[in-house]
C-alpha cells in the first residue's frame, strides 16, 4: 500500500445505488475539494473539523431552496475508499432528489464520475491491487453464491497472496544471479541452482492448478448454458418442469407443443446454470412456425455449454446411437439421458440400450433419477476436487496472463536443464515478475486499467 496517496485535482461525484425508486439512494464524492463542496451544500458548518469516520445529520441547500434532509457520512484521507477525502450523502431515494442534488455539486465544481473511477481511485492510490480492484466488480455483478463467495475471496486478495510468495522469491533469486553477473571475472555462484530448480517446479505445479480452475471459475462468474434437445415429445418439456420443480413449462401428449425455447435458472450446489427447452428436433416440419422452433433449437445447442441429448426409452438403440454419433462428430458435450422410464422395468432398459453405458436413464414424469442428473451436470463442468472455497481463477485477463506465467516457469527451468549462462536465465525470470505484475498492477498501462475500469457501474 501507498503511505501518501495521489490525490486527483479534480473531485468526482456520482450515485453509489441503482437508479430507481428505494428508501435511500446515496451519493458518492472524492477528491481534493470534497469537504469544501460538500460545505457548500450542507446545512451543518465546519465540516473539514470533524473527526473522520462519523456520520452528521441536515439538510442540502442549493440556490435558496432546501432539496432534502440527508445524512451525510465523512471519510478523511487516507482512511477512506479511495484514499481520497470521501463524502457520501444518505438522501431519501427519489431519482429527482438524488439527480438534483448530483447537478448541485457539479454546479460547485465536481464533476461526474466515470464508470469505476472511484475504485480506480482507490487502486492508484494502493488501497486495492488490480485483481482486487476487478473483484470489486465481479461482487456486484454475481449472480450465485458460488460466484459471491469467490468474488469475495478475491477481494480479500487471495490470488494476490498466491502470487506474492512466487514474486519475492523470483525477485530473490533473480538478484543473486545479477550479482554473479557483477562477479562474472571471478567465477562465482550466489544463486543455489538446485533450490532455484525445486521453486520453479513447486511454482509449475501451483501455477498449473491455478489455471485448471478457470473452467470452474468461468462456470461460477458467468453461470453454465445447459440445452435440452431431442425429438418432439421425448419430454424436453416435463424434464424442465422436474429439474425446476415447478410447473413452469405447458406439457402435453401432443407432439411438437414447445415451439420456442425456454429459459429458466437453475442453481445446483450454488452454481448457476440457464436450462433451455428446446422445440423437438426431426427431419420432416410442419409450418414454418415449427421450422424456426427447430432452427433455435440447433442454434442453442451449438450456443450450450452442454447438452442433455433426452430420448425416448422407446426408441431404438440405433436411432440414439445415430444422433449420439451426430453430436459427437460436431464436439458437442453432452449427456444422454433416457426418459419414461416409468414404461418399461430397470432390466428390459439395461438390456435395450446396453451399447450406450453412459446414458443415465430418469422418469421426468415421476421424478425418477432427477437429483442423479442434477449431480451429472454439475460433475461435467466441475470435475476433480476443486471446490468454490480455493482459490479459483475467474479472470480472463489472469488467465491469460498465467498462461505466459506458467511458460515462463519452464522455460527458466528448461533453461537450467540446458546450463544457460546467468544472464539469459535472468531475463526469464524477469519475464515470469513482468507477468505476475500484470494480473496484481504493479506492471500495467492506461489501456489495461481504461480496460479494466469501464466494466464497472458508475458510482463504483
Amino acid at each position: 500500500m501507498k503511505d501518501k496517496p495521489i490525490i486527483q485535482e479534480d473531485t468526482i461525484v456520482a450515485p453509489a445505488t441503482a437508479p430507481g425508486i428505494a428508501a435511500i439512494s446515496v451519493i458518492r464524492l472524492s477528491g481534493k475539494e470534497t469537504f469544501s463542496i460538500a460545505q457548500k451544500l450542507f446545512s451543518i458548518r465546519n465540516l473539514s473539523d470533524k473527526p473522520s469516520h462519523t456520520l452528521h445529520f441536515g439538510t442540502i441547500i442549493s440556490k435558496g431552496r432546501v432539496l432534502d434532509e440527508v445524512v451525510l457520512g465523512l471519510f478523511k484521507s487516507p482512511h477512506s475508499y479511495t484514499g481520497e477525502d470521501v463524502i457520501e450523502i444518505s438522501c431519501h431515494g427519489s431519482p429527482v432528489v438524488t439527480e438534483q442534488i448530483v447537478s448541485a455539486a457539479i454546479e460547485e465544481g465536481a464533476r461526474l464520475a466515470k464508470p469505476g473511477e472511484f475504485t480506480r481511485r482507490a487502486f492508484l492510490n494502493g488501497k486495492l491491487d488490480l485483481t482486487q480492484a476487478e473483484a470489486v466488480a465481479d461482487l456486484i455483478a454475481s449472480q450465485s453464491e458460488a460466484a459471491r463467495r469467490t468474488a469475495v475471496g478475491h477481494l480479500r486478495g487471495r490470488v494476490s497472496q498466491e502470487l506474492t510468495k512466487l514474486r519475492e522469491q523470483l525477485i530473490q533469486f533473480s538478484a543473486l544471479i545479477e550479482l554473479e553477473l557483477d562477479f562474472s571475472q571471478e567465477d562465482v555462484t550466489f544463486a543455489d541452482r538446485g533450490q532455484l530448480y525445486a521453486m520453479v517446479d513447486t511454482a509449475i505445479k501451483d501455477v498449473t492448478d491455478l489455471t485448471d480452475s478457470f473452467r470452474l471459475g468461468n462456470a461460477i462468474k458467468n453461470g453454465v448454458d445447459v440445452a435440452i434437445i431431442g425429438k418432439p415429445n421425448a419430454g424436453k418439456s416435463t424434464l424442465l418442469n422436474a429439474l425446476l420443480n415447478e410447473d413452469r413449462a405447458i406439457v402435453s401428449e401432443i407432439a411438437g407443443t414447445t415451439r420456442d425455447t425456454i429459459e429458466e435458472i437453475l442453481y445446483i450446489h450454488h452454481v448457476l446454470f440457464r436450462i433451455v427447452d428446446t422445440a423437438g428436433i426431426r427431419e420432416q416440419v410442419e409450418g414454418i412456425i415449427e421450422e424456426k422452433g427447430v432452427e433455435r433449437s440447433l442454434q442453442k445447442m451449438k450456443q450450450a455449454d452442454i447438452v442433455l441429448y433426452l430420448f425416448d426409452i422407446s426408441e431404438s438403440e440405433k436411432e440414439v446411437q445415430i444422433e449420439i454419433h451426430k453430436l459427437s462428430a460436431q464436439h458437442i458435450r453432452f449427456i444422454p439421458v433416457g426418459n419414461k422410464t416409468d414404461l418399461l422395468r430397470s432390466g428390459q432398459i439395461n438390456d435395450r440400450f446396453a451399447g450406450i453405458p453412459e446414458a443415465l436413464f430418469i422418469s421426468a414424469k415421476e421424478q425418477t433419477h432427477i437429483q442423479e442428473l442434477k449431480q451429472r451436470i454439475y460433475d461435467s463442468v466441475i470435475s476433480g476436487d476443486v471446490s468454490p472455497e480455493d482459490t479459483i481463477i475467474t479472470n480472463t485477463r489472469h488467465m491469460e496472463a498465467l498462461q505466459k506465467i506458467l511458460q515462463s516457469l519452464c522455460d527458466i527451468r528448461d533453461g537450467m536443464d540446458k546450463g544457460i549462462p546467468g544472464d539469459l536465465l535472468a531475463l526469464d525470470i524477469r519475464h515470469c515478475l513482468h507477468y505476475i505484475g500484470e494480473i496484481t498492477g504493479e506492471v500495467t498501462n492506461k489501456d489495461v486499467l481504461d480496460y479494466v475500469f469501464s466494466k464497472f457501474c458508475i458510482g463504483k
